[in-house]
């Protein structure tokens, strides 16, 4: 990948694509890991208004850390942006309040705590006539479906979502993002048990995206390592539960003959 290049592109792209939309700038949520900080970076690039959104709920101490960060560092270095740190963890108590025991499992809680940071980003985003720029890469986007439907999937523009993780981490190196971000395991922040999506999924994001290239263009699946084919399945077996959220919403058409 021609790195420099791409990123150039990519900041016309935001900035174009602003300016055509008739928008002041972007909003940006900001985790403290690859995807949002490469996401933001970008945006900021651009020189438009980029206001960066720090929504903690029940956030590990170490994520939090390297949120501040790199907010710190975008501020110093590109005068357009604006740090809005809210921490949502009160607002949340008050839906688990809210919510009967016998539907707060932990995956429909984690998915609400990413829909509560999709209301948060589009009041700001409402309010000062800004994008909401999402921050998903290819493999979670378009190969897994790993994120929240309505959640940090609900946004009007997908900036990073045709680079593959690795690229992700490719052009942080280039754009100067933190090392402590670069090395630090993904996570999407919605477990209090600070969980990783290595533990969550069952595979690391490389082999995701060799199984998923492999599926875009098969050959002979048994010259596949007996690793390759489990991560294959688990590709596989995503990608075919998550396709409600990787395809455009299914709509009824009503047959001629019904009108």
């Amino acid at each position: 990948m021609k790195t420099d290049l791409v990123i150039d592109y990519l900041v016309r792209w935001l900035h174009d694509y602003c300016d055509s939309a008739g928008m002041n700038g972007f909003v940006v949520g900001i985790s403290g890991g690859i995807d949002s900080a490469v996401t933001s970076t970008l945006c900021a690039k651009t020189g438009k208004q980029t206001i960066l959104l720090n929504m903690p709920i029940y956030q590990a101490t170490d994520q939090l850390d390297r949120a501040g960060q790199h907010i710190s560092w975008l501020e110093q270095n590109y005068c357009t942006v604006r740090d809005v740190t809210l921490d949502l963890t009160p607002v949340f108590q008050s839906i688990e309040r809210t919510f009967s025991k016998d539907i707060q499992d932990g995956l429909t809680m984690a998915n609400t705590r990413a829909r509560l940071r999709m209301l948060t980003l589009y009041a700001y985003a409402s309010h000062d006539r800004l994008l909401v720029a999402g921050t998903g890469n290819k493999v979670e986007d378009f190969g897994i479906g790993f994120f929240t439907k309505y959640g940090d999937g609900g946004v009007d523009i997908s900036p990073i979502a045709d680079l593959m993780k690795t690229e992700v981490y490719e052009i942080g190196r280039i754009l100067g993002i933190s090392q402590a971000i670069l090395t630090c395991p993904s996570t999407d922040g919605l477990w209090q048990d600070n969980r990783t999506d290595e533990s969550q999924i069952g595979a690391t994001y490389p082999e995701l995206e060799r199984a998923m290239l492999f599926d875009a263009a098969p050959q002979d699946e048994t010259l596949l390592s007996a690793r390759e084919k489990e991560v294959l399945a688990i590709y596989r077996k995503l990608n075919c539960a998550n396709r409600h959220k990787i395809v455009p919403i299914a709509c009824a058409k009503i047959p001629a003959d019904l009108r």
